[in-house]
C-alpha cells in the first residue's frame, strides 16, 4: 500500500528542513524503543539465520501420525506443515514479524547458545513432602561393608523419573563422569634436582567406573574417554557427550562395551532427556535453514539417519518468531531403537520443556503486536496527540499487510508529524511521553510478552492442546501438573530490558485446565521484582522474588478455579532453589551479602511462614544455584550435602535448627552421594569417603 500525506494545515511541516525532521523524529521514537525494550526483545536477539542448504530427503516414518494432523488444526490452533514449501512460508512470516522491531531481524538461530535450561519430567507424587532423593534396598544388613541396604539416587523434581547427571550409582559401583586439568613435572634430563623444574600438563576429560564396596577395595575399575551426564539403567550406562550419546554395557566393570550410540547432525543439539522404566525421552533441536527446512535429520543412530518428515513437525496457527525445531524422540535404552518422534517449532531464545508421566510441555516466547501496543499508548494519551494522528495510527494497525510493512507506515506518518513541532512543543512532549510511558507500562506489562504452551500427549506424541499465560518463565521448576491441571509461575516486565524499569515488573501463577484455559490465578507476587525460585508441592506453592528482599510466598492451589496467596514473608537475600526436607520445613538454598545463605522455612500455618533458622556458608558460590542435581539428602541422619569450591559440607536439619556437621576441606565439590552408611563427596579429580556414623573421614580415592 503507497504511503499516503499526513495533510493537517496548522501542521506546519517543514520537508525541507531535514535536521529538524530527523531531530524531532527520535522523540516519538523513544515510545516506540520503550515498548520494543519492555517487551523483552532485546532478551532473545539472534544472529542471522544460517544459509547452507540442506540436502535431507524425506524416510519412511516407522509411525504413522495423521490423526495428530487433525487433532491439532482442528482443535488446539496448531497445525503440522504440509510439505517443505508450507514450511519455508511460515518462516518469511516469522521473520516479518521479528523485523519490525527497528529492522531487526529477531527470529533467526544462534548456533551454539544452549537455549533450554531444562527438560523436566514429572509423576504426581503420592507421599506427600517426601524429598525427591530416594533410597534404593536389597537384603542383608545396612552396616555391611559388602551388602547394599540403601543408596541415594540423583536429586530429581519428582520421584520416579530420572534425570541425567554427572555421577550415578548402583550402590556397589559409582559412575562418574569428570574433566580436570593434571599438572605434569618434566624436567629436562640431567636436571632433575633443579628448584624450578619445567611444569606442563593435560586436561582430562573421562568417566570413570569405580568399585565402592568393600571399602579395602574401592578403587577404579575402567575409564571411558567420554565426559557428560549419565544416566543408569539395568547396567545400561549412558553418556550424554557434547555430539553423541554412548550406550555402554556394565555388566563387567571392569569390562564395558558399547551397546549402540547416537550422533547428532551439525545443525543439531541436545537440549534435555529424561529415563521413565527404559526408555529415554530424548529432546533435540534443529537450527532452520532457509532452503530447505525439512524434513529434519536430527541425528543417526549406528550410522543409519534417522528423519522426521514435514507431516510430524508442528507449529502454532498464529505465527510467531521461530528459530529452531524440538525433536522429541522415544528411545528405547537397551537398543537405541527410535520408537516413536514428532517435532514443534519453537524460539531458542527462552524455551522450556517439562514431561509428566501422561503429557509433554513445550513453552516459547510469543511476543506481541508491537504496534498495536504503541497504538494504545496514543490512544490512552490522546489529549497530548492530535485526535486525527491517533485514527491514522489505528487504522495503520488493521491493514492486511505484513508487520513489517506497517512500521513503514507508521514511520511515515510520525515522521510527518514530528516535524511539524515546535522547539517548545517539542520539549514538552518529550517529558509527558518519558512520565506517562512509566504508568502505561505498568498498566500493561502483562500485554507485552507471552508464553505459548504446547502439549503432547507421550502415548502417540500426538498434539493435544495450545494454551497462554503472560510473562516468561525462570526454569523447568516453573511448571508442574498435578491432578490434571498444569500450574505455571511467570514474570512479566524487566529482564533483558535496559531502557524497561523494573519497577515495572510483576509475578503470577496461573493454574490451565486439560485444555491448557487458564482457570485460576494468584497474581501481583513481588511488584518490581522477579521470581528467583519456585516449588510446587501437592495442592501448595512456593515462590520467591528478589530485588533488595526475599519475599517467599505460600499459595493455596488446593481450589484450581479459585487460588490464593495464603501468606507471605520478607527477609534478606534470595532463594534460588527450594526443596522440602520434611513435612512443612521447607530449605531455601541462595544467596546474601556475597555468601551463600541456607534458610529453613516452616509453613505449617501457610498464613504465617517463618524463617526458623539460617546458616551463612563463607562460600561464594554452590552447584546448587546452578543445578538442583548438586544437592543430596539423607533423611535417615536427617543431614544434606552442599558442595562448595572450597570444600563439602554436610548440614544436620535435626530438630529443625540448621547446624554443620562437617567440613571436608581438599576437595573442589561437586556432587555427594551416600551407600549404606558412607558418604562420598565427589570432586573434580578425587573422592573422599565419610563414615556417617562419627562423620569422620575414612578413605580418599584419586583420579590420575
Amino acid at each position: 500500500m503507497p504511503n499516503e500525506e499526513f495533510n493537517v494545515p496548522n501542521y506546519n511541516l517543514s520537508p525541507g528542513d531535514p535536521g529538524k525532521r530527523g531531530k524531532t523524529f527520535q522523540i516519538i521514537l523513544v515510545v516506540g524503543l520503550v515498548l520494543i525494550f519492555g517487551l523483552e526483545l532485546g532478551y532473545i536477539i539472534y544472529k542471522e539465520r544460517g544459509q547452507a542448504p540442506s540436502d535431507n530427503q524425506q524416510q519412511t516414518q516407522e509411525v504413522k501420525q495423521t490423526d495428530k494432523k487433525q487433532d491439532a488444526e482442528e482443535k488446539r490452533g496448531l497445525k503440522a506443515f504440509t510439505d517443505a514449501a508450507d514450511f519455508k512460508a511460515y518462516l518469511l512470516d516469522a521473520a516479518n514479524i521479528s523485523q519490525q522491531y527497528y529492522g531487526v531481524n529477531m527470529g533467526m538461530g544462534r548456533r551454539g547458545m544452549m537455549a533450554v535450561d531444562d527438560f523436566s519430567l514429572a509423576i504426581p507424587e503420592a507421599t506427600g513432602l517426601e524429598a525427591p532423593s530416594t533410597k534404593a534396598t536389597a537384603p542383608g544388613a545396612g552396616n555391611s561393608d559388602t551388602t547394599v541396604d540403601r543408596f541415594s539416587q540423583t536429586n530429581v523434581q519428582v520421584q520416579g523419573i530420572d534425570e541425567p547427571d554427572i555421577v550415578k550409582t548402583d550402590g556397589k559401583e559409582i559412575y562418574l563422569s569428570t574433566s580436570f586439568y593434571k599438572p605434569v613435572v618434566n624436567p629436562t634430563p640431567g636436571q632433575e634436582k633443579m628448584i624450578m623444574p619445567y611444569y606442563g600438563g593435560n586436561y582430562s576429560e573421562l568417566t570413570a567406573l569405580i568399585k565402592a564396596l568393600p571399602l579395602a577395595e574401592m578403587g577404579i575399575d575402567a575409564t571411558v574417554n567420554l565426559y557428560g551426564n549419565l544416566l543408569l539403567k539395568d547396567k545400561n550406562l549412558v553418556v550424554f557427550a557434547n555430539d553423541k550419546i554412548t550406550a555402554f554395557d556394565v555388566s563387567d566393570a571392569k569390562k564395558p562395551v558399547q551397546k549402540w550410540e547416537l550422533k547428532y547432525a551439525e545443525d543439531n543439539q541436545y537440549t534435555g532427556a529424561r529415563l521413565y522404566g527404559d526408555k529415554i525421552y530424548l529432546v533435540t533441536q534443529t537450527y532452520l535453514g532457509n532452503y530447505s527446512p525439512c524434513p529434519i535429520k536430527p541425528y543417526t543412530i549406528d550410522g543409519v539417519d534417522i528423519s522426521i518428515a514435514c507431516g510430524d513437525i508442528y507449529h502454532p496457527v498464529q505465527t510467531a518468531p521461530v528459530d529452531t525445531t524440538y525433536n522429541i524422540s522415544v528411545l528405547d535404552i537397551n537398543s537405541g531403537a527410535v520408537l516413536n518422534k514428532t517435532a514443534v517449532v519453537g524460539s531458542s531464545s527462552d524455551s522450556q520443556l517439562y514431561m509428566s508421566m501422561d503429557s509433554i510441555y513445550l513453552t516459547y516466547n510469543s511476543p506481541t503486536d508491537i504496534l498495536k501496543v504503541m497504538v494504545n499508548f496514543f490512544e490512552e494519551n490522546s489529549d497530548i496527540f492530535p485526535a486525527d494522528l491517533v485514527a491514522r495510527l489505528k487504522k495503520v494497525s488493521t491493514y492486511d499487510i505484513g508487520a513489517s510493512a506497517k512500521m513503514v507506515e507508521y514511520d511515515s506518518i510520525m515522521s510527518n508529524y514530528t516535524a511539524s513541532l515546535s522547539n517548545d512543543d517539542e520539549l514538552k512532549l518529550q517529558n509527558e511521553m518519558e512520565n506517562r510511558m512509566t504508568d502505561f507500562m505498568k498498566k500493561h506489562v502483562r500485554e507485552l510478552m507471552q508464553t505459548g504452551i504446547v502439549k503432547i500427549n507421550v502415548a502417540g506424541l500426538q498434539i493435544s492442546a495450545q494454551g497462554m499465560v503472560p510473562g516468561d518463565l525462570l526454569n523447568q521448576f516453573s511448571l508442574d501438573e498435578y491432578e490434571g491441571s498444569l500450574r505455571v509461575a511467570t514474570t512479566s516486565g524487566g529482564r533483558g530490558s535496559y531502557m524497561f524499569n523494573s519497577d515495572q515488573s510483576i509475578s503470577d501463577v496461573y493454574v490451565l485446565d486439560k485444555a491448557l484455559n487458564v482457570v485460576g490465578s494468584v497474581t501481583g507476587l513481588g511488584a518490581g521484582e522477579r521470581i528467583y525460585s519456585v516449588r510446587f508441592i501437592e495442592d501448595k506453592g512456593y515462590v520467591v522474588t528478589f530485588k533488595e528482599t526475599d519475599p517467599f510466598y505460600v499459595l493455596n492451589l488446593k481450589d484450581h478455579k479459585s487460588p490464593t496467596l495464603a501468606g507471605e514473608l520478607k527477609i534478606p537475600g534470595y532463594s534460588s532453589y527450594l526443596h522440602p526436607l520434611k513435612e512443612n520445613i521447607i530449605l531455601g538454598v541462595g544467596r546474601e551479602d556475597q555468601n551463600v545463605k541456607l534458610s529453613l522455612f516452616d509453613v505449617t500455618d501457610p498464613k504465617n511462614p517463618k524463617e526458623i533458622s539460617k546458616y551463612s556458608l563463607k562460600e561464594y558460590w554452590s552447584d546448587v544455584l546452578n543445578t538442583h542435581h548438586a544437592f543430596i539428602q539423607d533423611d535417615k541422619y536427617q543431614a544434606f550435602f552442599m558442595p562448595g569450591s572450597d570444600g563439602g559440607y554436610m548440614f544436620s536439619y535435626a530438630g529443625n535448627k540448621l547446624s554443620l556437621l562437617k567440613a571436608v576441606s581438599g576437595v573442589r565439590a561437586k556432587r555427594g552421594l551416600f551407600i549404606n552408611d558412607y558418604f562420598y563427596v565427589v570432586g573434580d579429580n578425587n573422592l573422599i569417603v565419610l563414615d556417617e556414623k562419627k562423620w569422620e573421614r575414612v578413605k580418599e580415592l584419586k583420579l590420575e
